[in-house]
């Protein structure tokens, strides 16, 4: 029936032989063709991106501005829509354009799944902790399973910002501060996302974003201008985008900032040159939400004609909720001021990512609501889940080995503001996910010991007032001590204590930059009392960024980093606590000691002056230390691993092998990740102290042994100069493996390369 009907609709609008011409015909000959027999407002369309004005599976609107909209739909003047979900709704929106539009061009649905459409997965920080792409993957293709039962197409993700400020608070949506580190897992989730074929209705396509520079804003402050040079946008900011262009992504995302005075949204050089030209690149770039129209608060456009002209002659393809291609292009190009052939590229490359979604050969594919029944929340889903959720968790400390919790502990108490808080642990750009649907770690808890572990719980006090909502505010903190005296004599009467706490989920996201990044509210008072009364305290932290917990650092045995862990957070925790798993995390973003430190990170240069020395005068503050609390690719294991034979050989004058041996000298069996660190002691411009060059994630039995292998070329040994070219030097190299960025285990190797490849 449906193959009948689309037969009809090729027939009688394309102009085409059969539905079956559709898979035959070359793609860009299709392309072409339906081009060809569009107007300039229908191209145009194809360029125009709304959110949904009503709720689509009940009455279309009479009046107002969703009648406005809902023309728009029906006269084809819409390209994609975004925030219409679920397989009902999105079926009536696509049958509103296709059977009412002239061309009868399907909709292109998207929306922001950033970890997990219903089965929410960690916080993407808290993935990239596993230092795991098919981890990664995983959880991505879960998503994308769920999203296309749901009726979507597309995904705005992965965002691919490298963060080294962790007051801005969009850096729970990225993969930390490294750009290797970066590069690798985003190409992860890109593969997650979109599958061996997107032509599989239960695969989406990925958005790399933001493109570029978004994480590094002034002061961590959202939305705030940016200062990057060449060296740095070249060698630190752009390499996962490009990654991800040759891995495939179908779309890209550019951003709000500026970058050296130009709204990355009219910036040529990146999307042109670089993106279009350079890397090859045949998708379509979506503008971020009104990202056109912010120009003209930029200072960038008079007004929000110039910010279209500007926008699609930069490369800017598809214009989100900014309504400014939709009123101005036709003008434009009648002006002028545009060139036809711009919006037709732009339109191409729409149609282009419809053609291979195979929304072209069946419009109504994706929304199936039996299928949609079947996949949300499959119990397969949420397994998968409480695995990434458990490799994501870092072991920051663990004095006396007071974790995991020995089989002699007969009572717990579970204390803390997030200790049984069942949405928290969702996090923040959640899709889809029922409100309180997470586990909780009082849950977990219960659920792992049953009868065998008496196990008591207080609160002890709130992170947030119920005046609080998402876009919670710091006047909702809340400072009521009341719940302190129960939270402590449930304290004294247990043999050990987890304290949850940390952040409210909404404290990071977009939007929820912060000058202060310690523990809000009472929580280091109730820390402070509970670690008084029982010295055995595990601090369950849950968060969406590095914080400073110099004091909890200090005083508490046991600290476990969990991130936002998703809907099966509790159970995970259990996992870990009680030994069921052991954690193998590592740290993607360093944590300061103090805000005064950032940006701080372990990739940096060296100065003229690195210290330290008897006198003041070298780089160096007098009232910290330089080191971080925590240094990037830190995490401990419950046991105990080390290095050793490293063996660093020349290949050839292009190319280097490294071996290294890591052996489990603990108790326990256990995962590590090998990192590989380098670093070029002489080159024209000045290379960072360290830099990832590779990892491996190896599990050893006790007492076992591991040789592991890396090869470095010229693609790991060179970098980017100020004009974006591509050079490697010759010199000497320091090789440096271990288990965090802190290593010391080094070997030094000269290379002669020619001067520039």
């Amino acid at each position: 029936m449906r193959q009948s009907f689309l037969t009809v609709i090729v027939l009688a609008i394309l102009g085409f032989s059969c539905a079956s011409a559709i898979k035959e015909t070359d793609e860009e000959q299709f392309i072409s063709n339906l081009l060809s027999k569009m107007t300039l407002e229908e191209k145009i369309g194809q360029l125009h991106q709304i959110t949904s004005q009503w709720e689509m599976t009940g009455p279309a609107p009479a009046t107002g501005s969703a009648q406005y909209y809902l023309e728009h739909l029906k006269t084809g003047k819409v390209g994609s829509m975004l925030n219409v979900t679920g397989a009902a709704a999105t079926l009536k929106a696509q049958k509103l354009v296709v059977e009412n539009s002239r061309l009868g061009i399907p909709l292109i649905f998207g929306y922001d799944v950033i970890h997990g459409y219903q089965t929410m997965f960690p916080v993407p920080l808290g993935e990239a902790a596993s230092w795991n792409p098919e981890l990664l993957k995983l959880s991505a293709s879960i998503a994308a399973k769920e999203s296309a039962a749901a009726g979507l197409h597309w995904t705005f993700a992965p965002m691919m910002d490298v963060g080294r400020d962790p007051r801005w608070g969009r850096v729970m949506e990225g993969a930390g501060e490294d750009p290797y580190l970066a590069t690798v897992l985003s190409v992860a989730r890109v593969e997650g996302f979109q599958g061996d074929d997107l032509n599989n209705d239960l695969t989406i396509a990925a958005c790399a974003k933001h493109f570029a520079g978004y994480a590094f804003v002034e002061a961590g402050r959202d939305y705030n201008i940016t200062t990057i040079n060449d060296k740095t946008l070249h060698n630190v900011v752009l390499p996962p985008f490009k990654a991800a262009a040759e891995a495939g992504a179908l779309t890209f995302m550019n951003a709000f900032n500026t970058i050296q005075g130009l709204p990355a949204t009219a910036n040529t050089y990146i999307q042109r040159d670089l993106l279009k030209d350079k890397w090859d690149f045949d998708g379509f770039i979506v503008s971020d939400w009104n990202s056109i129209g912010e120009m003209v608060a930029h200072g960038a456009a008079e007004d929000l004609k110039r910010a279209a002209e500007l926008a699609i002659n930069a490369g800017s393809d598809m214009d989100m909720e900014g309504n400014a291609y939709i009123a101005h292009l036709k003008q434009l190009v009648e002006d002028g001021k545009v060139d036809e052939k711009l919006i037709d590229d732009a339109v191409k490359r729409v149609l282009r990512a419809k053609y291979r979604l195979g929304l072209f050969e069946d419009p109504y594919r994706y929304s199936d609501s039996t299928r949609e029944k079947s996949i949300i929340n499959a119990p397969e889903n949420h397994e998968a889940a409480r695995k990434v959720a458990r490799e994501s968790m870092v072991l920051l400390k663990n004095e006396g080995s007071l974790l995991p919790i020995k089989s002699d502990i007969k009572s717990i108490a579970v204390i803390g503001p997030l200790a049984d808080d069942k949405d928290t642990p969702l996090g923040n750009w959640r899709a889809k996910a029922i409100k309180g649907s997470a586990v909780s770690l009082l849950e977990g808890v219960k659920a792992a010991v049953g009868d065998q572990i008496d196990i008591s719980y207080a609160k002890g006090c709130d992170l947030t007032t119920s005046a609080g909502t998402f876009f919670t505010e710091l006047e909702f903190i809340n400072n009521d001590k009341s719940g302190f005296a129960k939270a402590i004599a449930t304290a004294k009467k247990a043999d050990l204590v987890l304290l949850a706490i940390g952040e409210n989920c909404h404290q990071s996201g977009e939007g929820r930059s912060q000058t202060d990044i310690s523990l809000k509210g009472v929580q280091m008072e109730l820390f402070n009392e509970i670690i008084k009364v029982n010295p055995n305290v595990a601090v369950i932290l849950m968060n969406g960024r590095p914080m400073i917990i110099n004091e909890i650092a200090e005083k508490a045995p046991a600290i476990l980093e969990t991130w936002f862990g998703g809907s099966q957070t509790g159970h995970a925790i259990a996992d870990v606590v009680f030994g069921k798993y052991n954690p193998s995390g590592k740290l993607p973003m360093t944590f300061p000691r103090s805000v005064g430190q950032i940006p701080i990170y372990y990739n940096n240069m060296n100065t003229g002056r690195p210290g330290p020395n008897e006198d003041v005068f070298w780089s160096h503050y007098t009232d910290e230390k330089n080191s971080p609390l925590y240094p990037f690719g830190y995490g401990l294991s419950y046991t105990t691993f080390s290095y050793g034979d490293l063996k660093v050989d020349k290949v050839s004058e292009q190319e280097v092998s490294v071996e290294v041996t890591v052996t489990n000298t603990g108790s326990l069996a256990g995962e590590e990740v090998a990192q590989l660190y380098i670093r070029d002691k002489v080159a024209t411009l000045v290379r960072p102290l360290k830099e990832l060059k590779g990892f491996q994630k190896v599990m050893l039995e006790t007492g076992a042994s591991q040789k592991i292998s890396f090869t470095l070329t010229e693609k790991d040994l060179g970098y980017y100069n100020n004009q974006g070219k591509w050079v490697v030097e010759a010199g000497e190299f320091d090789i440096m493996v271990g288990g965090s960025s802190e290593t010391t285990l080094k070997e030094t190797i000269s290379l002669s390369f020619e001067k520039g490849i």
